[in-house]
């Protein structure tokens, strides 16, 4: 994965050096690594933002914070995630940390409103198996070699077409760099659905090894496919983090800036996941979901 994005930097630098010139070419490889590592350093706080994700306190949520312990302790982790929560009416949940020392896991509102502690647990379970398989680096990585890919390819592409005479390539070379110029940010995109694709599967699985309950995480996955709250807010660079696309769930006025997105979307279908886990346990899922009191309202973590 990494390999793909760093050939595709290759190709962008290489593609302004013929198109402008080859200084050009290895100073964009340079800002490109020092624009990288900044963004590596700031990544907790990126995505926090980028979320939504708001830092409390451990004593006020102190029943979601045993359920991630004792989820952690299960996956073997050296150390329990900081809990985050992200006020947002529609379910949902996400990792993110470059190591598990200082990984966390932000939970919206909705979840907590909706999950009863079975199924709640079980999408803890399987935020937690993404820091333990290091998926939240690999996630985090593709984020800011996607971003950078996209920042480059948007500067060579406005140079061709506002740099005049600075251009120095043929017709041939220019129209190769416009052509990856205008490609290189979709190739981007492609390598990180192929990604987050595979490691969906995979922690809905550790899930399931963790709890030793698979049906759990089936039913989670269940209701949150047959949950039709709207988001406020869907940002697509951070959908692969959470347990379901948030860009499926755009109130009416979000669904046309973002309809793109749900042709490349970032999750395997939530059917396909919960077929995976009823094949690997044997089970199959009632049509009638438990309706069990969710752990927010019971713990008095949100309002009813």
């Amino acid at each position: 994965m990494v390999f793909g994005f760093v050939l595709l930097l290759l190709v962008l630098a290489a593609l302004i050096g013929f198109a402008f010139d080859i200084s050009l070419g290895v100073i964009v490889i340079v800002g490109a690594a020092l624009y990288g590592i900044f963004a590596l350093v700031r990544s907790r706080s990126m995505v926090s933002r980028l979320t939504g994700a708001q830092e409390v306190a451990p004593e006020a949520v102190k029943p979601l914070r045993r359920l991630v312990e004792n989820v952690s302790i299960a996956a073997g982790l050296p150390v329990t995630p900081e809990v985050r929560i992200v006020e947002d009416a529609a379910p949902n949940a996400f990792a993110a940390g470059l190591r598990p020392q200082t990984s966390y896991v932000g939970v919206t509102t909705g979840l907590l409103a909706t999950m009863p502690q079975r199924e709640l647990e079980a999408v803890l379970a399987h935020e937690v198996s993404h820091i333990r398989n290091r998926d939240t680096y690999l996630m985090t990585m593709a984020l800011v070699f996607a971003g950078v890919i996209a920042l480059i390819a948007d500067i060579g592409f406005r140079s061709l077409a506002y740099g005049g005479r600075s251009r120095r390539g043929g017709v041939i070379v220019i129209v190769l760099a416009l052509v990856g110029f205008l490609l290189a940010p979709y190739a981007a995109l492609l390598l990180r659905l192929s990604l987050s694709r595979r490691r969906e599967f995979l922690a809905d699985a550790g899930a399931a090894e963790m709890l030793n309950d698979p049906e759990a995480m089936a039913l989670a996955l269940r209701r949150l496919e047959r949950d039709s709250t709207t988001i406020s807010y869907a940002d697509a660079s951070t959908a692969h983090l959470w347990v379901e696309s948030p860009t499926d769930r755009l109130d009416s006025d979000r669904r046309g800036v973002l309809a793109l997105s749900s042709l490349f979307n970032t999750h395997p279908p939530i059917q396909s996941r919960i077929a995976a886990l009823e094949e690997a346990g044997g089970f199959r899922l009632p049509e009638q979901l438990p309706s069990d009191e969710p752990f927010g309202i019971e713990h008095g973590l949100v309002g009813a």
